[in-house]
């Protein structure tokens, strides 16, 4: 019942076995265990040592034999964090290699739901204000609803505005996209609209098709583009879109000077 979410926490199968077997039946012997979780008896003394190391299961030692007690399964919540701290200790350093060998200018594609966060997360690393052109209010997807939660807060603590071009049909179906998603935002006439979208943060153009109004595409694909004089290049033609249309103009942050050649 619990085998793959345990295998999915850390646990190798046979510990997963074990400690399931425990949970469920409660405390009991080397060869009453190796029944119940259809292990050879060999292998529940060499597994259970390890998660007797682990913290997750503790000897009884008695007069006939010695058998063996799951540990309170809070203690799995107690490896996670663990395991994050760990993580985050060592994330710093990780990311500074990172970076250092990344290329300059480079082009990659993400895939699906998964892509979205990948590239999303992509922008907390730039810190740099976020520029949609075509936006669906897609980030209202439910199924985006904790990652967006969590996300939000993150780019809050570092400052981060965004600004929306959003397609007409947003301004219809989803009037609250702009207050639910703490953009600064204006909407493009419907004859603009489309299923496509672009995104310029940082030194980054993220361009993709199957945007639909509050959802995004299952077999959506998510083309990115490292280069500064790319980002740059659009964020000007976004600046130049944006002050076409009604309301405040926008700040033109981040844009570098350039002579044209006569």
């Amino acid at each position: 019942m619990y085998t793959e979410l345990l295998i999915e926490l850390g646990l190798k199968r046979n510990e997963a076995k074990i400690y399931e077997a425990l949970l469920k039946y409660g405390g009991s012997g080397a060869s009453t265990i190796a029944i119940r979780s259809k292990l050879n008896r060999r292998t529940v003394y060499d597994t259970m040592e390890r998660l007797v190391n682990k913290g997750l299961v503790y000897e009884v030692f008695g007069e006939k034999e010695t058998t063996y007690e799951a540990v309170d399964p809070t203690k799995l919540m107690e490896l996670l964090q663990e395991k994050e701290d760990k993580l985050a200790s060592a994330l710093p350093e990780m990311l500074r290699s990172f970076q250092s060998k990344a290329a300059v200018e480079r082009a990659y594609i993400f895939k699906g739901l998964e892509g979205v966060k990948n590239y999303v997360r992509m922008t907390l690393q730039e810190g740099d204000d976020v520029l949609t052109l075509g936006g669906t209010g897609c980030w209202l997807d439910p199924r985006m609803h904790m990652f967006m939660e969590w996300y939000l807060k993150e780019a809050q603590k570092k400052g981060m505005t965004y600004y929306n071009l959003f397609d007409h049909e947003v301004q219809k179906e989803f009037a609250d996209a702009p207050e639910r998603l703490s953009v600064e935002c204006k909407f493009l006439p419907p004859e603009a609209s489309s299923n496509t979208g672009i995104d310029i943060f940082g030194k980054y153009v993220v361009t993709s098709a199957g945007w639909e109004v509050g959802k995004w595409s299952d077999d959506l694909t998510i083309f990115v583009l490292a280069s500064p004089d790319l980002a740059d290049g659009y964020r000007k033609w976004f600046w130049m879109i944006w002050n076409l249309l009604p309301g405040p103009k926008g700040p033109m942050k981040n844009i570098k000077k350039k002579k044209c050649a006569p």
